[in-house]
C-alpha cells in the first residue's frame, strides 16, 4: 500500500509541476503574521530552478534586541492563470533571551497580479529542536511583495 501511495504521489507532483507557472528570479516585499507578537516579516525569495524557490524571513521585535530568521526551500505549481499553490519545509533561528533553533514548514496560495505585485497567504507550523522556547509554534502570513 506505500508502495502505491509513493507512486500515486510521484505521478501526480510530476504533472503538476510540468503545468507549474514561471516564477519570478527575485522577489522581495513584506510578511504580515500573527505569530507571538513577531507581527511583520521583510520577505525575501529567489528562484534556484524552474520549479523551485528558497524563501527567507526575516523579523525583529523590542527594539532589534529580539531576532527571527527563517529559510525555506519551496517547490511552486499551477492552479490556474495566475494562481499557484506552494509547499516546502526548511529551518531558522529565533534569539530571545537565548537562542532557539526550529524546524518549519509552509504551505500557501498566491497571486500575480499583471503588474509586478505578488499577494499570499500562507500557514507556517514550526517545532523547536533546540532551545528553551515552547516545542510547536504555527502562523499565518499574509505577503504582500514586489516582483525584481
Amino acid at each position: 500500500m506505500t508502495k502505491i501511495f509513493l507512486a500515486f504521489a510521484l505521478f501526480l507532483a510530476t504533472i503538476l509541476s510540468a503545468n507549474a507557472q514561471e516564477i519570478s528570479d527575485n522577489v522581495i516585499g513584506l510578511r504580515l503574521t500573527n505569530n507571538n507578537s513577531f507581527n511583520s516579516e521583510i520577505s525575501y525569495q529567489r528562484k534556484l530552478k524552474e520549479h523551485t524557490r528558497l524563501e527567507i524571513n526575516l523579523s525583529t521585535r523590542d527594539g532589534f534586541r529580539d531576532l527571527k530568521l527563517v529559510g525555506l526551500h519551496e517547490w511552486v505549481w499551477s492552479l490556474e492563470e495566475n494562481f499557484n499553490w506552494y509547499a516546502g519545509f526548511g529551518s531558522g533561528i529565533y534569539e530571545a533571551s537565548g537562542t532557539s533553533i526550529f524546524a518549519s514548514g509552509i504551505i500557501g496560495v498566491e497571486y500575480q497580479f499583471k503588474i509586478p505585485l505578488l499577494l499570499s497567504l500562507d500557514f507556517r507550523p514550526e517545532v523547536r529542536l533546540i532551545g528553551n522556547v515552547d516545542n510547536v509554534n504555527s502562523n499565518l502570513g499574509l505577503s504582500i511583495r514586489y516582483q525584481l
